[in-house]
């Protein structure tokens, strides 16, 4: 178990050593990871376009990969942030939502984010390895069983100004700090504070969450913590599945999906966990 955990730790030190300039650049991965690492980005993109939460599977295995905790937020920011431009140009574009209704919620989500971001900088990087298993693991468990408990009364429980200066940022600020569960978080805020009916608010989430995602993307950058290969590579790999889920929709029920997500998610999760020898198998 010791010598597992020393070379968990050596790995993290590899990448740590890796970093010139103001990125962290790609250097002694090998074609076995990058190719997994890929697969994962397709799996991901195929089940965040079916039922989301891709994110809960793409960040622990840039953490089980070997990428330090920090970086890992940041690459996952890279090759995340695709996906939400695209489904947001899509919704605007297609006038299923308005720019103008839009833009300010995005302003408070943009900068609720880039103060999460900021702040997740200054956390040491041995908690952070500690409570993003933790959060993930919550997300995942809160991801399967709670967005059919809420239903829209069509009854805005929050004004419009609270929402936006209140609700929008504190979601913003999660994202920030972490990430995976964002755009869930945004559809049932709106369907639960606003009143919005389920099309609309899924909708609406999809800008709130690009506008989060470049928000981080950028802090991350500043402060050179993005792998930028990895992410590249797993930007194509999104795209992919992405493509392949919009053909698939419709056509598998989204409950099982949301299994398979967490099922993946934790398996992940255990295995890193047991790595960092916190907890071991008899």
């Amino acid at each position: 178990m010791v010598e597992e955990k020393q070379r968990s730790l050596l790995k993290v030190k590899s990448w740590q050593q890796a970093k010139g300039g103001n990125h962290l650049e790609f250097t002694g991965c090998s074609l076995e990871l990058l190719s997994i690492l890929f697969l994962v980005a397709v799996i991901a993109g195929l089940l965040d376009t079916l039922a989301g939460g891709g994110g809960l599977i793409t960040v622990p295995a840039l953490i089980l990969s070997g990428v330090p905790p920090l970086s890992a937020l940041g690459t996952n920011k890279l090759q995340g942030s695709i996906g939400t431009a695209t489904s947001s140009y899509m919704m605007i574009r297609s006038n299923k939502i308005s720019w103008d209704g839009i833009k300010n919620l995005m302003l408070s989500a943009f900068i609720g984010a880039a103060i999460g971001t900021i702040a997740v900088q200054f956390v040491d990087t041995a908690f952070l390895s500690f409570i993003i298993p933790i959060v993930l693991l919550l997300i995942a468990v809160y991801f399967l069983i709670s967005p059919s408990m809420i239903q829209n009364n069509d009854e805005p429980k929050l004004s419009s100004r609270k929402y936006k200066y209140g609700v929008i940022p504190f979601i913003g600020y999660y994202d920030g700090m972490f990430g995976p569960g964002t755009g869930s978080f945004f559809t049932l805020s709106g369907i639960a504070c606003r009143g919005q009916d389920l099309l609309t608010s899924t909708a609406m989430a999809k800008p709130l969450n690009f506008s989060t995602n470049i928000a981080s993307l950028i802090v991350f950058l500043l402060a050179g913590q993005v792998v930028w290969v990895v992410g590249i590579l797993m930007m194509v790999g999104q795209v992919i599945g992405a493509w392949i889920g919009s053909h698939c929709l419709f056509k598998i029920n989204p409950t099982y999906l949301r299994g398979v997500v967490v099922l993946i998610c934790s398996t992940m999760l255990i295995k890193y966990v047991h790595s960092m020898g916190w907890i071991d198998f008899i």
